[in-house]
């Protein structure tokens, strides 16, 4: 299978974003743990506009995050891995099982109790981590391999933007989002009337983004939503899309994703941490994502195919798109950002944060040792 060029660039950035995201993971929890603990946290609690520096980077960075996610979905929708129907179905309905599955086994793990709304947090994938654990084994990867797995995280991601939007909005200011409303069909109209330049579209969409975030909705949809009405063009390196995607990548993957992980990995490990292992909120997040990615996908997928929906690429097998399940359990940053959204006690959010680092630390070792393994026989084969 060939890999269009744009393609190549997006998971070159996303690989080596991995790579740095999980050296600022690691350095956040060393140093949250040290005699310089205090003095750390307080850089990430100082106050701008009222609010701490955390809050305008979950609400603010983040919102930059899904833009590019979004302009990468349009690019895959219009030009990409996922303009064509068969191409598309395969990891649409595998990210579908990869988000149904584990959202019900922490349902019903936790059916009736203040963690219920947690449902959400082990549904995601982590575009970043995944790719940069798949890229760790080289030319041996497929090429096809490689296109479900970063389609199958970008569905998921919108999937997971889906469920913020639905399930945790609280009150709605009905002023501020008729408002964003009203600049996203102007913004709309400039689109139809080709105008390319890229500026009215940012502008509009900071507008958008602060009446969102007085509106009760969750900022960040702004981003995606942003994406699908900057104009695609003529499908080339000049198109508005392209250049503000390019223009993103470096950022988005070697700054924003790293300082959210740096802010939201800030966890202090007290002695006790093992008893996390024993309350169902932990347990349902855990598993979810461990166990239940890797069933959903693989049981959509296969699924999908027998009734001749869609087709498995001829280059992988059922034991690749397990593999590729398993990466999917790696959830961090959409986890993360859903447990600051589903909880407001501290002891919560501190104790699904640790869940999450370590079924996604498991989740990669496995994938990445089951790949290496089934890969290698691939070849011999």
């Amino acid at each position: 299978m060939r890999l269009t060029v744009y393609f190549k660039d997006f998971f070159s950035s996303e690989k080596a974003g991995g790579l740095i995201l999980l050296v600022c993971t690691i350095f956040s929890l060393i140093t949250t743990n040290s005699i310089i603990q205090s003095g750390y946290l307080s850089i990430w609690h100082y106050s701008i506009a009222g609010h701490p520096l955390e809050y305008w980077i979950n609400d603010g960075f983040m919102a930059i995050f899904f833009l590019l996610i979004g302009l990468e979905l349009e690019r895959e929708l219009y030009d990409g891995e996922l303009s064509t129907i068969n191409n598309a179905l395969l990891p649409i309905l595998a990210a579908l099982g990869g988000m149904l599955v584990p959202a019900a086994i922490h349902a019903m793990l936790n059916k009736g109790t203040i963690y219920s709304s947690g449902a959400g947090i082990p549904m995601a994938t982590d575009i970043a981590f995944a790719l940069g654990i798949l890229s760790l084994l080289g030319n041996k990867v497929p090429a096809s391999l490689k296109v479900f797995l970063t389609a199958l995280a970008v569905i998921d991601d919108l999937g997971a933007i889906g469920v913020i939007a639905v399930f945790y909005t609280d009150t709605i200011v009905w002023m501020n989002l008729i408002i964003a409303l009203v600049v996203y069909i102007l913004l709309f109209m400039l689109n139809k009337r080709k105008v390319y330049t890229l500026w009215p579209y940012l502008t509009g969409g900071i507008i958008m983004w602060y009446c969102m975030l007085h509106s009760g909705i969750h900022a960040t949809i702004t981003g995606v939503l942003l994406a699908f009405v900057i104009p695609f063009g003529d499908r080339t390196r000049k198109s508005p899309s392209y250049r503000l995607q390019h223009f993103l990548h470096k950022p988005v993957a070697f700054f924003i994703i790293p300082v959210f992980a740096l802010a939201n990995t800030a966890i202090i490990i007290n002695g006790n941490w093992v008893s996390i292992f024993q309350h169902h909120n932990e347990l349902g997040i855990m598993a979810g994502l461990i166990l239940g990615k890797p069933i959903g996908i693989l049981l959509f997928s296969m699924v999908a195919v027998w009734l001749g929906i869609c087709t498995l690429p001829a280059e992988i097998k059922w034991k690749h798109i397990l593999g590729a399940g398993m990466l999917g359990g790696i959830g961090f940053t959409m986890s993360i950002f859903i447990t600051l959204l589903a909880f407001k006690q501290e002891e919560a959010i501190i104790a699904s944060k640790l869940s999450i680092l370590i079924a996604s630390l498991l989740s990669g070792i496995i994938g990445w040792v089951w790949l290496k393994f089934t890969l290698k026989k691939s070849t011999l084969n």
